[in-house]
């Protein structure tokens, strides 16, 4: 890692429970997320969940909002709909539109929404700057890396530097899974006692999860390396 963004997950360890609330979260819904949400609950002032229309988007926003009810935390949900009608990804088009096998797979690539986190977090930035508040964190992890452009470690460190310069009280990121991968995750939400099943991963969105999409298969191998009993359904 590179730059302030090494010692991102020892800035929350380090966090005083007593010290004011801090923090705007951008919680999706999904695994990581909602372990960054429980393993930082005590300075998240704010979490910020985004409908931009994806095919899953209805079935992560149930459990961001469940989660937040649960930890007493405000959840704002925030429409992005013109990236649905503007934006090219296999995860605005519908489930049949979404690859299955894993992320190593090129075809995964068509999942991507261009520039997806620089937006959302543009706007976490400055709900953070009006409320002021210190720091955004986001969830991406290092799994992330090879597929997703702005969940890099160099984009990280880039958009730190820009939220720091364009706001007055100088906002940092903060992205404290960025060196870890999605099993070491688990783990940690293994050890903060989170149930999964409370989470949503698949692409699809369908009534439950296919099994199959790189998300779903990513999630299997999250949970088995973790040594968590996968409390998934899976379609048939």
């Amino acid at each position: 890692m590179q730059g302030g963004v090494c010692n991102m997950y020892e800035k929350i360890c380090n966090f005083a429970p007593m010290m004011k609330k801090d923090t705007v979260l951008i919680l999706s819904g999904g695994m990581d997320s909602v372990t960054l949400l429980y393993d930082s609950k005590d300075r998240v002032a704010l979490a910020l969940t985004f409908d931009y229309g994806s095919n899953h988007n209805a079935r992560e926003i149930a459990f961001a909002r469940l989660h937040c009810e649960r930890l007493g935390i405000e959840h704002i949900i925030i429409p992005l709909d013109f990236m649905a009608k503007y934006f090219k990804s296999s995860l605005l088009e519908g489930a049949d539109a979404i690859p299955e096998g894993s992320y190593a797979d090129e075809n995964m690539k068509s999942t991507v929404v261009p520039f997806r986190n620089g937006i959302m977090l543009s706007i976490a930035v400055g709900m953070a700057e009006s409320r002021g508040l210190q720091y955004v964190m986001m969830a991406n992890h290092s799994g992330d890396h090879e597929i997703y452009p702005d969940c890099t470690p160099e984009f990280v460190e880039a958009f730190n530097q820009t939220a720091m310069a364009g706001t007055y009280v100088r906002v940092e990121l903060l992205s404290p899974f960025v060196g870890m991968t999605k099993t070491q995750i688990a783990m940690r939400g293994k050890e903060l006692g989170i149930d999964y099943r409370e989470t949503w991963s698949c692409y699809k969105g369908g009534e439950h999860h296919c099994g199959k999409c790189g998300t779903c298969v990513e999630r299997k191998e999250a949970l088995a390396g973790a040594g968590i009993k996968d409390p998934t359904i899976y379609e048939e």
